[in-house]
C-alpha cells in the first residue's frame, strides 16, 4: 500500500470545502450557486478519493489496513486510523451518499444555504471518522460529534416541530453515550490502552464484560435505534429536511450497528452470548411492533422511518446470531438499507418539493403524470420489502438464515416481518401512485427533472445490481467476518473449559 495517508485525506477533505464556504456570500443568487457548486465538487472529490481505499484494499487480509498512527495527547491515546473488511464499505457508503444530499438540497433549501452546506460537510468528516478510528477515545470523539451537525440541521432547517425533534434526538443519544464513556474509562483502566487493535486481543473478565456490554449497548441501541428507545427517530425524520433524512437513515443509524460489531461482539464475546436472547427479543418486537405502527401512519416520511426501525431489527438479530450468515447478512442489510431508505426519502423529497405536504391522503394517481417517478419509487419500495432481485432481499434472507441456525422460533417470528413490510409498503405505494388522478393540485405536477433523474437513477441501478450480484460486498467482508467469528467461538470455548476446570 502507498505511503500517503489516504484515510486522513478522505476523512478531512470536506474541511477544505468548509474553509472555502466560509469566505462565500450565500445570500445572492450567484453566491448561492457558488456555494452549491463548491459543496458538490468537494463531496464528489471525496467520494472519488474514497474509491482508492477500495482499489488498494487487500481482500484476503482480515486485519486492519492503510493504518496511520500518531501520538496524540501524550497519554497513550493516539490518532490511529485503519480499515478492515467490516468498516471499509461504510466509508464508501458515507462518501457516496453525500453528493446526493447536496443535489437534493439544490432547490429545497432556501435560507442560509452556506451554513447548511457547512453543517453537512462537517457531518461527513465525523461520520467517516467513526468508521476509520482505531482508538476508542478517537472513536468516541467522532461518534459524539455526529450529534452536533445533525442537531443543527434538524433544529434550523426542519419542519414546524423541529426544535422539539432536535432536542429529543440530542438528549436520547447523549444519554446512551455518557454510559459508553464510563465503559471506555473502565476498559482503559483494565487493559491499560485505548488502542482498538490491542483491546480486541485483550480478554476482559467475564463479570466486567457484562457491565461493559450493557454500557455500550445503551449507546448503540439508541443510535440504531432499537425498540423501545426508537421514538426519537420518527420525529427526527419527519422534521428533518430531505437531505437530513437521507443521511440519518443512510449512515447515522449504521453507527449503532457498526458499534455492536466492533465493540460488543468482538470485545465482550461472553456477555454477547449471555445477552443474545435479550437482543433477539427486542429485535423481534421491533420488527413486528414497528411494522404494525407503520401501517397506521398518515405521513409518508413517518411510515418510512418506522420501516427503518423494523429493518434495523434484522440487523441486530443477525449480529448477535454470531455466525457467518447472520453477520454477513447484517452488514449487507446495513449497506443496502443505506442505499434503499436514502432513496425512499429522496423520492418523498421529490413530491414534497412540488406540493409541500407529506400526507399520504394528499396524493393519488401520480402514475398518470409522473410515470418515471412511479417506476423509480416502485423499485425502491420492492427493495424495502425485500423482493428477490433487489439488494433488500439478500441482507434479510441471510440474517433469517443465520438466526434460524441459532433459534428457529426467533427466525419464524422475524419472517412475519417480511409479510408485514410488504403490506405497509404496498399500501403506501398504491395510495400515492395508483388510482385516478382526481385532485386538482396533482394535475399540474411534472415528472422527474434532469437533476432528480441524476439523483435517483444511479440508486436504482445499484439497488438492482447488488440484488443480482452481491459478490463485491461479500468479497471484501468475508475475511474479517470469519476472523471475528473464529475469535468469538474461541473465547466461548476457552470460557467453557475454564468453567469445567473450576467445577
Amino acid at each position: 500500500m502507498t505511503d500517503w495517508p489516504i484515510l486522513s485525506a478522505v476523512t478531512f477533505l470536506p474541511l477544505v470545502g468548509v474553509v472555502l464556504l466560509l469566505f462565500m456570500q450565500g445570500d445572492t443568487a450567484h453566491g448561492r450557486r457558488n456555494v452549491l457548486n463548491i459543496s458538490l465538487g468537494v463531496t464528489v472529490a471525496t467520494f472519488i478519493l474514497s474509491l482508492f481505499i477500495w482499489i488498494g484494499f487487500d481482500k484476503a487480509n482480515p486485519g486492519f489496513q492503510m493504518v496511520e498512527k500518531h501520538n496524540w495527547l501524550n497519554t497513550g491515546i493516539s490518532y490511529h486510523l485503519g480499515v478492515d473488511g467490516i468498516s471499509m464499505l461504510f466509508v464508501i457508503l458515507t462518501t457516496f451518499l453525500m453528493p446526493f444530499c447536496v443535489l437534493a438540497s439544490w432547490e429545497a433549501v432556501e435560507k442560509r444555504i452556506k451554513e447548511y452546506m457547512i453543517a453537512f460537510l462537517l457531518l461527513e468528516v465525523v461520520m467517516v471518522g467513526v468508521f476509520v478510528s482505531l482508538d476508542v477515545v478517537l472513536f468516541y470523539v467522532f461518534f459524539e460529534a455526529t450529534l452536533i451537525p445533525m442537531f443543527v440541521i434538524i433544529g434550523v432547517w426542519g419542519g414546524k416541530d423541529r426544535v422539539y425533534a432536535s432536542y429529543k434526538f440530542f438528549l436520547y443519544t447523549l444519554l446512551g453515550s455518557v454510559l459508553m464513556m464510563l465503559a471506555i474509562m473502565a476498559m482503559y483502566w483494565q487493559a491499560g490502552t485505548t488502542d482498538i487493535t490491542e483491546l480486541l486481543k485483550f480478554g476482559f473478565p467475564a463479570g466486567m464484560q457484562t457491565w461493559l456490554w450493557l454500557a455500550c449497548f445503551a449507546a448503540f441501541a439508541v443510535k440504531m435505534p432499537m425498540w423501545p428507545v426508537h421514538t426519537w427517530l420518527p420525529d427526527a425524520h419527519v422534521q428533518a429536511p430531505t437531505a437530513g433524512s437521507v443521511i440519518l437513515a443512510g449512515v447515522m443509524l449504521k453507527l449503532g450497528g457498526y458499534g455492536f460489531i466492533r465493540f460488543s461482539l468482538s470485545m465482550f464475546p461472553l456477555a454477547s452470548e449471555h445477552f443474545a436472547p435479550f437482543v433477539f427479543t427486542l429485535s423481534v418486537l421491533a420488527i413486528i411492533y414497528t411494522s404494525l405502527v407503520a401501517m397506521m401512519q398518515e405521513d409518508i416520511k413517518k411510515l418510512i422511518a418506522y420501516s427503518s426501525v423494523a429493518h434495523m431489527g434484522y440487523v441486530t438479530m443477525g449480529i448477535f446470531a454470531a455466525n457467518a450468515q447472520g453477520l454477513q447478512g447484517a452488514i449487507f442489510q446495513m449497506l443496502s438499507h443505506g442505499i434503499v431508505s436514502g432513496a425512499l426519502f429522496l423520492c418523498v423529497g421529490v413530491v414534497y418539493d412540488r406540493l409541500h405536504t407529506r400526507e399520504i391522503a394528499a396524493y393519488g394517481g401520480l402514475v398518470n403524470n409522473m410515470p418515471k417517478y412511479a417506476v423509480a419509487f416502485m423499485i425502491f419500495t420492492m427493495a424495502n420489502v425485500g423482493l428477490p432481485g433487489t439488494s433488500g432481499f439478500i441482507g434479510e434472507f441471510l440474517t433469517i438464515v443465520g438466526i434460524f441456525r441459532v433459534n428457529t422460533w426467533v427466525a419464524l417470528f422475524a419472517a412475519t416481518g417480511v409479510i408485514l413490510s410488504a403490506s405497509y409498503a404496498l399500501w403506501l405505494y398504491r395510495r400515492v401512485i395508483f388510482g385516478a388522478l382526481e385532485k386538482d393540485s396533482l394535475k399540474g405536477l411534472l415528472d422527474l427533472s434532469s437533476r432528480e433523474k441524476l439523483i435517483l437513477y444511479p440508486l436504482v441501478a445499484l439497488t438492482i445490481f447488488f440484488g443480482v450480484y452481491p459478490a463485491p460486498v461479500f468479497d471484501v467482508t468475508t475475511a474479517s467476518v470469519d476472523l471475528l467469528i473464529n475469535n468469538y467461538s474461541a473465547a466461548l470455548q476457552a470460557a467453557q473449559k475454564l468453567a469445567l476446570a473450576v467445577h
